[in-house]
């Protein structure tokens, strides 16, 4: 199994506040990993620290076995062109319309200067995400779930090799909860995208993951496939899956 990611022994405090307290993580190439854990467990902080956004106070990660955690930022804007990142919120601009959103990075990230091939990139990327012709349409005008799938559009522009998710399913109901996994889903198979995924809705977690880690107390406390999570006897992790959706259900196979 090829690694893309490799944490270990990943610390991070905010003055006397302990957050990250070693972890360990290895992400596998082409699969969708995802991190559950209870709210201010330390999982956003995480993934700024992987993208290089924030700095680890010790220890190492290294993307594709290159070590990044002292690169010089001019270094590190390469290692962070590989990275896709898709927020809570969409963190679409307001001002822009929809094409102009999808179209920033592309000039920003990748410079690109050709408004012709820009707007055929905005076209293909809408119509992949099934929201054809609404280039001229500005986010307010657009729902929950449109904006997020636009926030989707615009990081695929970009081509990344890893993808992550910042609570992607953050305030939708459960029917756009679904079709936004399953966007995810497409993503990691269409494009072969590695996809990392915080998230709170542990039925999509458990139905899209092929692996699944949960963080408490700073540390990575059970990692495994969704069957092999579903099974682990951590007491912190049984409850935590108990009172999240006390109408869980997981097929964990036959028992051994």
């Amino acid at each position: 199994m090829d690694i893309i990611i490799s944490v270990r022994g990943l610390y991070k405090a905010f003055a006397d506040k302990k957050v990250l307290q070693g972890v360990d993580i290895d992400v596998p190439k082409g699969k969708i990993t995802s991190i559950i854990g209870q709210s201010g467990t330390g999982k956003s902080v995480l993934f700024k620290c992987i993208i290089g956004i924030m700095q680890a106070d010790r220890g190492s990660i290294q993307v594709d076995g290159e070590e990044i955690t002292n690169l010089p930022e001019i270094q590190m804007r390469r290692i962070r062109r590989r990275f896709g990142y898709c927020f809570q919120d969409a963190a679409l601009f307001d001002s822009m319309t929809v094409e102009e959103n999808i179209a920033f990075p592309l000039r920003e990230v990748l410079g690109m200067k050709d408004k012709r091939k820009m707007k055929a990139i905005v076209k293909e990327k809408l119509q992949w995400i099934e929201l054809p012709g609404i280039e001229e349409k500005y986010p307010s005008e657009l729902s929950g779930g449109m904006r997020k799938r636009v926030g989707v559009a615009r990081t695929l522009a970009i081509e990344p090799d890893i993808l992550l998710f910042d609570e992607p399913t953050t305030g939708l109901d459960p029917v756009l909860s679904e079709s936004i996994n399953k966007l995810i889903k497409r993503v990691n198979e269409e494009f072969g995208i590695t996809c990392m995924v915080i998230s709170h809705d542990i039925k999509g977690t458990f139905s899209i993951s092929d692996q699944i880690a949960f963080l408490h107390d700073g540390a990575i406390q059970a990692v495994g496939s969704p069957v092999e999570v579903a099974r682990a006897q951590h007491p912190i992790l049984r409850k935590f899956l108990e009172n999240s959706f006390a109408d869980l259900k997981v097929d964990c196979g036959p028992e051994e």
